[in-house]
């Protein structure tokens, strides 16, 4: 996933979901929330705008197995969907869904673009 940086502290998981912005699909459950424009105040430079994502699955999704499964099949998908779809300056949690460990790869790519649509995040191959 180059150019995408992760999401790993619970705080920042915790901020996207207060955001109360999700796209649900039969594969799995998107939220995004816009980060705000972050300066240093000494060297007023702007972070950096790549977007972040995470992943996470509940033990709704079933054992320790099942649950890393399905979160490598959730970053392939976001590899393969988020470096070119997605709006640069938010952070993005995936939520992996029973579904995802049995959906073809090609309807979870489709329910990733859907989901980016959805939220309003879309962009474009040429952006």
């Amino acid at each position: 996933m180059a150019g995408i940086a992760r999401l790993k502290r619970r705080a920042e998981f915790l901020r996207v979901a207060n955001a109360r912005r999700k796209a649900v699909t039969p594969g799995l459950i998107l939220q995004a929330l816009k980060r705000p424009k972050e300066t240093t105040a000494m060297l007023k430079v702007e972070t950096d705008d790549a977007p972040r994502v995470g992943f996470t699955a509940s033990r709704k999704v079933g054992i320790a197995v099942a649950r890393n499964r399905a979160r490598r099949r959730l970053r392939a998908a976001a590899s393969e969907v988020l470096a070119r779809h997605a709006a640069p300056g938010h952070d993005y949690v995936v939520i992996a869904r029973q579904r995802t460990l049995t959906r073809p790869f090609p309807a979870l790519i489709g329910d990733f673009e859907a989901a980016l649509k959805q939220l309003g995040v879309w962009r474009g191959s040429d952006g």
